[in-house]
């Protein structure tokens, strides 16, 4: 019985992130973001609950990755296409309102590639290599549910967030090396990285609400990029 927990904890994940793309494409982003929150601690959890239970087995791995993709990959990008359906358009591309939007699912495209590569890729067991698919929407949920209203009404902000997901897309894929929040001890030494970005999430958090955890992610991104941490390092 207890073999089937973890899995059961993985397909709540799923489910989180189905239902997050039907608000998504129902316009409700904040449910939406809601949803993909609810499944990041179901995909913390289950994990957890195998290791603890010692019931680790491929098809749970494989179930994970399968989750992520919805959860990770398609809810924040529908959170995307909705937000690009109300968004104003400069005149010349108004004609691609309706098509336009699409082009959200291709950062779907590249959270699955980015899944799949992180399963075969032994360098991953300790750290990152590119940018991690949950960091990624919460970066989109956030920035979308917390500044969409003001985005929505500058037509400058349709390439921001096109632009945006392209380099999303490349971000998820990369050979950017980032570190993760696990501590083998909670010295300072070692862990001087960490500490910083966690100290500067409180105050961000703080002063800009929902949008603070969009700049929490893309400070992660430079800090990354800046120490150049291996991902074999913690």
């Amino acid at each position: 019985m207890k073999k089937h927990i973890p899995n059961s904890i993985t397909c709540c994940n799923l489910i989180s992130g189905s239902i997050a793309t039907g608000f998504a494409f129902g316009g409700n982003i904040e449910m939406a973001l809601l949803l993909i929150i609810i499944g990041a601690v179901f995909d913390f959890f289950d994990g957890m609950v195998a290791r603890l239970l010692h019931v680790s087995s491929p098809i749970g791995k494989e179930l994970d990755s399968l989750a992520d993709v919805i959860t990770f990959g398609l809810a924040p990008s529908t959170i995307i296409f909705s937000q690009l359906h109300v968004m104003a358009y400069p005149t010349f591309l108004e004609p691609l309102r309706d098509y336009l939007p699409y082009v959200a699912f291709v950062m779907a495209a590249f959270s699955a590639l980015r899944l799949a590569k992180f399963n075969l890729d032994e360098r991953q067991a300790l750290g990152f290599i590119g940018l991690p698919t949950p960091a990624n929407a919460l970066f989109w949920g956030s920035l979308l549910v917390g500044l969409g209203d003001k985005l929505e009404n500058h037509s400058w902000a349709l390439f921001f967030i096109l632009a945006g997901v392209l380099i999303s897309s490349w971000l998820l894929v990369s050979e950017i090396p980032m570190f993760a929040l696990k501590f083998k001890h909670w010295g300072f030494k070692g862990n001087e990285v960490k500490y910083v970005f966690l100290s500067t999430c409180i105050p961000l958090i703080l002063i800009f609400g929902i949008s603070s955890f969009a700049i929490i992610i893309a400070w992660y991104v430079i800090l990354s990029a800046i120490v150049k941490q291996s991902p074999t390092q913690k």
